[in-house]
């Protein structure tokens, strides 16, 4: 099992964990929003990079 595929099956595993505790919107927020905030906080090269490897593995 790849690393992506292991980061997606704990984000849906989080979200459905959250879910009946603080409601479907909020808990969707959360595994939605994280990644998003640790894309930002990467400075321009390492988005670059990371867009840059992503396209690579798209290409195999």
């Amino acid at each position: 099992m790849s690393t992506r595929t292991k980061i997606v099956i704990g984000g849906v595993a989080v979200g459905l964990l959250l879910w009946p505790l603080i409601g479907f919107w909020l808990s969707l927020l959360v595994v939605v929003g994280v990644p998003t905030l640790a894309y930002f906080t990467l400075d321009p090269e390492q988005r670059r990079r990371l867009r840059r490897t992503s396209r690579r593995e798209i290409g195999r």
